[in-house]
Formats: C-alpha cells, structure tokens, sequence
C-alpha cells in the first residue's frame, strides 16, 4: 500500500494542512495588525510635526523618499500612501474611536458616547485596504465603526463590503417596523430586530414593468446567493412554497429561511402592492403552521418577515399590535440593475486612491 492510498496518512495530512492554513491566516492577521498599528503611530507623528515644525512645504514627500530609501522592499512609504495614513489618523483621532479590548467589553449602556467605539483588535484587524474603501465612503464617523465591526464580525472581502457601501447598509439595518419586544424574549428580540433591514434592496433582479409575486419570488429564489447576501449573515435557505399540511388544507408560505444565530425559522411573505392590514393575518398562519410542523424544542419561535413594495410606517405598527405572532414589515427597492459581472465593476485600489486623493486635493485648497 502507497502512502497515497493510506487513510490515516491521507487523514493526518489533511489534518496538518489544515493547521498551516490556520497559521497562515494567523500570521497574515498579526502582520496586518502591526501594520497597522504602525501606521497609526506614524499618522500621529505626523500630524504632530505639521502641527509644531517649520519645515515648509515638501517635507511630507522628502519623509517619503528618506523612508523608501532605507526600506525598499516596504510598500505604503510612498508620498501619497502617507497622505492617506494622515487622513485615516485624523479622521479617526476625535471622540477617543479606538478603546482598550477590556474597556469594548462594556455594555453600551453604561457608556454614554458621542460616537460609536470599538476596540484596538477589531480595529488593527481590518486590512489596509478596507479601510481606503471605508473612509472615501463614509463622512461621519459612526457610519465607519458599523462597517469595521461587520467586516470583522462576517469575514466581508473588499468586493462584499463594497456592495454593503453602495447599499447603505448603515442605514437600512434593524429599521423595520416589529413587534419583537413585545412577543420575544431577550436577547433574541434585540438580535431579531437588528437582523432585519428596510428597505431590502433587490437591484441584482431584471424585473421591469409589471409583475406579480410568483415572479418576484421566483426571480429571488434563481438568484439565491446574492439575496441571501442582502439578507445578511446568518440565514439559511430552506425552499420555496414549501408544503406545510394544516388538517386537511395544504399552505405554501413564498419563502422559508432558518437563521443560525437567532436559532429559528424566518418566513418571508413577499408583496408587490402596498402593504395592507390583512396581509399579516396569512404570514400568522404559515409563521404559526411553522411552529407546530418543522419548529423543534430547542429552536426559538419562528418569526416572519413582510416585504411589500411600500408601507405606511404608522398603519404597519398598528397592524402589528393585533397580532400575536413576531413579524417584522419592511419595503423592498427595486431602482436599478446591478451589473451580472459584479467583480468588474467594483472600483479598483486606484479609483478609490484617485477619491481619496481628490477628498485630500479639496481640503488642502
């Protein structure tokens, strides 16, 4: 027998290259940290000096040349990468943004901020890159930190965390209209309705003109993997117009999804119309057919999720108040089509260095 063919060889191996690819992403994790934190230190320093020195002008691009002359093989000592090290600096040095990780522990609620915090790990473990993409989007402050925890907390890549950009993410999340504290238990009423958006952009679809539900639910259900991306971590697909025996009737709820973190079934009833009062008391049924059919003892209840084309906020909170079973309502857009080669048309590190550049260009005027 070869050693090829031999399963516990074959299975040790596996197991080895395993633990080299864990090593590997840990060091990668490690040199980008201290990267970082290198950067921070050198975007003070220079902040600092512009402050107090009299050196007049150029000195920012003879620290350049002096630093690539002495460390050649280092990339980012370039003129332009240090105007950009200055800008993250001082766009994040106000209202003390980064904290200790013992400080980030702390409930928000015992921490009255003027801004969002977050701690010195996920901070320094954002790659570089990220960050470019992160401040030539975001003017404010708050908006940045949201999307430096969801890049850590989700694993986004730069093209993921673009498309959350350009969708406004920020925004959108734990807007919906629910009914969750009132019917759920925490934590899981918090975490629900922070899990839900409104409105849900559906832009990657080709539906124009008329169409009915079916086809809005079908157009979503063939591009699955991109509204499971809308959706947001955590949500998996189960089917759709999946039968659910109620006595002798048969009910198919347009889409049946279970989110790992919430530990529960979510149905999702789509509508093309308005939203209108009667249309919570179906999703109740298939929410509440749910719980007697597929719900298993150690699952929470299952919630449901309408989205309609519009809603009147007011009259969906009054609706909601009759009703016993968690659902949120929130609207969906449908403004634009998002190109099918999604890749090609994300901005390049040097379209957002060229924003970047023209944001630093303006200021210095």
């Amino acid at each position: 027998m070869t050693m090829a063919s031999n399963s516990d060889f074959k299975s040790w191996v596996s197991q080895l290259k395993q633990d080299i690819r864990s090593a590997q992403i840990r060091a990668a994790i490690k040199v980008n940290t201290e990267l970082l934190r290198l950067y921070w230190r050198m975007g003070a320093d220079i902040c600092e000096k512009q402050k107090s020195a009299s050196w007049g002008d150029g000195w920012l691009k003879e620290l350049s040349r002096e630093l690539m002359a002495e460390f050649p093989d280092m990339k980012g000592l370039s003129h332009r990468n240090l105007q950009y090290i200055r800008q993250w600096y001082l766009f994040y040095n106000q209202g003390n943004i980064i904290v200790q990780q013992l400080v980030a522990q702390l409930d928000d609620d015992k921490r009255q901020q003027a801004v969002a915090q977050i701690s010195e790990d996920v901070f320094f473990s954002v790659p570089w890159g990220h960050h470019l993409y992160i401040i030539s989007q975001c003017k404010d402050v708050d908006r940045a930190v949201f999307y430096l925890k969801q890049t850590v907390v989700n694993g986004w890549s730069r093209a993921v965390l673009l498309n959350y950009l350009d969708t406004n993410l920020y925004e959108r999340q734990g807007k919906a209209v629910n009914n969750f504290n009132r019917l759920l238990a925490n934590p899981q009423s918090e975490l629900a309705a922070q899990t839900l958006k409104d409105p849900y952009n559906f832009d990657f679809l080709t539906l124009d003109g008329e169409y009915r539900e079916r086809e809005l639910e079908q157009a979503l259900t063939h591009n699955v993997t991109r509204f499971l991306l809308e959706l947001g971590t955590g949500f998996a697909f189960v089917g759709s117009q999946v039968p659910l025996q109620v006595g002798e009737d048969t009910v198919y709820p347009d889409l049946l999804f279970y989110h790992l973190e919430l530990r529960c079934y979510v149905v999702v009833e789509l509508k093309v119309t308005k939203f209108k009062g009667e249309h919570l008391g179906q999703l109740g049924v298939y929410v509440s057919a749910v719980n007697h059919i597929k719900k298993k003892p150690t699952d929470n209840p299952t919630i449901g999720l309408l989205i309609c084309k519009t809603k009147n906020n007011v009259m969906a909170q009054y609706a909601l108040e009759s009703t016993n079973q968690p659902i949120g309502i929130s609207e969906y857009q449908l403004s634009k089509l998002m190109p099918e080669n999604i890749q090609s048309q994300l901005p390049t590190i040097e379209d957002i260095e060229a924003t970047l550049s023209d944001n630093y260009d303006s200021s210095e005027s």
